[in-house]
């Protein structure tokens, strides 16, 4: 959005979107540090019974995230794709940002999903509580700027409305693609390798996805093995 010369536009998009990420990565925090430091998010199902405020504003600011009308993501988000869809740009860019979008709402999705359905999968004898209020006053003081600031931003930014002319297509591409990676999101959540026994032909593919694509070999383990082998090899 930059480079195509908006950037009031793109300003306005950095502060919406700094705004329920902030409060994203409280909640994502206060989780992780209740569940031992575990990152798993299939350790993390039915977590509204034991956190519910915390998941409350985890799932708040993740339909801010995509785009979910009236919160803070939407007003930018949905303005971002209009104004690509008006301008005359590459097709691949066009996709690109279409594209995106999609993905954004497919892996927001999936962690609502783990966050609130299912069985809660991680030690039966455990401590989790929404008794931080530290925090907790926090992440409710972040969360009705999640839910308002978008419009009030909005109307400061951009004191004159901004022209947008679209055909019926174009204007409902947006939430199509919402849709469809909401859909492809669930049905990710739901993937299992242990439904048929001819599912572990696929074991390669869940390994590599369930993974993060190798990232942990590539950015942590990687990094830690040399400094940690020495350290064993001098305290032996």
């Amino acid at each position: 959005i930059l480079s195509m010369g908006n950037y009031k536009l793109a300003f306005f998009h950095l502060l919406t979107h700094a705004l329920f990420k902030a409060l994203l990565f409280m909640c994502a925090g206060a989780i992780i540090h209740n569940l031992k430091d575990t990152q798993d998010i299939r350790f993390m199902g039915n977590l509204m019974v034991h956190m519910p405020l915390t998941c409350v504003c985890l799932n708040i600011s993740n339909l801010a995230l995509c785009g979910m009308p009236f919160l803070a993501g939407f007003y930018s988000k949905d303005l971002i794709l209009e104004v690509v869809s008006m301008d005359f740009i590459n097709i691949i860019i066009f996709l690109l940002f279409f594209v995106s979008t999609g993905l954004t709402v497919c892996y927001s999705f999936r962690l609502c999903y783990y966050s609130i359905t299912g069985d809660f999968n991680f030690y039966s004898l455990h401590s989790l509580n929404d008794e931080g209020w530290i925090m907790l006053k926090s992440m409710l003081a972040m969360l009705m700027f999640v839910i308002f600031s978008g419009s009030m931003l909005m109307w400061l930014i951009f004191p004159t409305p901004i022209m947008i002319c679209l055909p019926m297509e174009l204007k409902m591409l947006a939430l199509f693609v919402s849709v469809i990676g909401a859909w492809v999101g669930y049905e990710l959540a739901k993937f299992s390798v242990s439904w048929v026994s001819s599912s572990l032909k696929f074991y390669s593919y869940s390994y590599f996805f369930g993974f993060m694509w190798f990232m942990p070999n590539i950015s942590t383990f990687s990094m830690n093995y040399i400094p940690l082998m020495l350290s064993y090899n001098l305290f032996k």
